[in-house]
């Protein structure tokens, strides 16, 4: 299957076939300095892989998790890149999940004031959702996200076999992601996860998701409007990630409790809530409300005292709505379920 990404300045395919990694040189030109940016939770199997097929390249591994989304991190593989004598030229390969993809970009969009990248996506979260529209970013203290630029790869290579060596947590972490694009576009997708055995349509989760999250990038590149959607859950989920130092909760995990706050059906939310039970996801957390509030306050999407909120009536019906920031503290004081 083949995607093709069309914004104003960048066009880019999302391969998403089974083994696709293995021909990597079908795609993209390989003959040139590659550096290969991984983690190291990534297992040798792809790295490997990947490396066999570059004449000239470099592997790098940086610690697995939300702490290599610093500017300590940041500055190690620019470094890293200058020392391998990257040119512009040249090319460089996120080979992971969701945190060496936004790395990558924004290593990539800042060195040289830019060079090629294309993204490995080897989780759930990458392949669902961050490896496509051009979001790169790190983290700055505990505010998620705060320090990046939105800059595009030239090649997505989604081979699903990456995901036979996901932990379970992870897998079902950025499955929320998937949830979420149903809840806000597409409801035959969201009822993909009410069916008796989720994994059994995975790939169509993976396609329908990307599909989704797409379109609304293509009308919508640098978040004006329509693609304040995808923010669905993430003002509420963002604080609660940062309350627990990016530590307690996953990225996913936090989010899904961030949507509860914002579905306007009852009805909806059990439906939601049935699902994170039987995904093992959590619905609800007694974090301080007014630290997750002073949290939320320090978000990317508040301006000028009042805050983007996304809120769904029904999967498929969603809508932005523009909240005084004090708003958010009253909608914290009610626990949604």
């Amino acid at each position: 299957m083949k995607l093709t990404m069309r914004t104003r300045n960048d066009v880019y395919d999302i391969i998403l076939d089974r083994g696709c990694i293995n021909s990597i040189s079908s795609y993209i030109n390989l003959d040139r300095r590659v550096f290969i940016l991984t983690d190291q939770n990534i297992p040798d199997q792809w790295i490997d892989i990947v490396k066999e097929q570059c004449p000239i390249s470099m592997v790098y591994r940086v610690p697995g998790g939300e702490d290599s989304k610093s500017m300590a991190v940041f500055e190690e593989v620019l470094t890293a890149c200058l020392n391998f004598h990257m040119s512009r030229k040249d090319l460089i390969i996120a080979l992971g999940g969701g945190v060496i993809g936004d790395l990558s970009g924004f290593v990539a969009a800042s060195y040289m004031r830019g060079i090629d990248y294309m993204s490995i996506p080897t989780s759930t979260l990458s392949q669902i959702d961050s490896s496509i529209g051009g979001k790169t970013a790190i983290n700055l203290g505990k505010v998620k996200n705060i320090v990046g630029a939105f800059y595009h790869p030239k090649l997505v290579l989604i081979d699903f076999d990456t995901l036979s060596t996901l932990p379970e947590r992870q897998k079902v972490n950025g499955l929320v992601e998937a949830v979420k694009a149903g809840l806000i576009r597409d409801p035959k997708l969201f009822e993909l996860f009410e069916k008796d055995d989720y994994n059994e349509h995975l790939e169509e989760i993976v396609y329908r998701s990307l599909c989704m999250k797409r379109d609304v990038v293509q009308q919508d590149e640098k978040e004006s409007g329509l693609r304040k959607l995808l923010n669905f859950g993430h003002t509420i989920g963002h604080g609660i990630e940062s309350y627990y130092n990016l530590e307690t909760y996953l990225h996913g995990e936090a989010v899904m409790m961030g949507m509860f706050y914002f579905i306007t059906s009852n009805e909806l939310k059990e439906r939601l809530k049935d699902i994170c039970l039987r995904m093992g996801l959590p619905v609800t957390d007694d974090f301080n409300i007014q630290k997750v509030y002073e949290l939320t306050a320090m978000d990317k999407k508040a301006s000028g005292g009042t805050i983007s909120t996304v809120w769904v009536d029904e999967p498929g019906k969603s809508y932005i709505k523009e909240l005084p920031q004090e708003d958010i503290l009253e909608i914290l004081k009610n626990k949604p379920i």
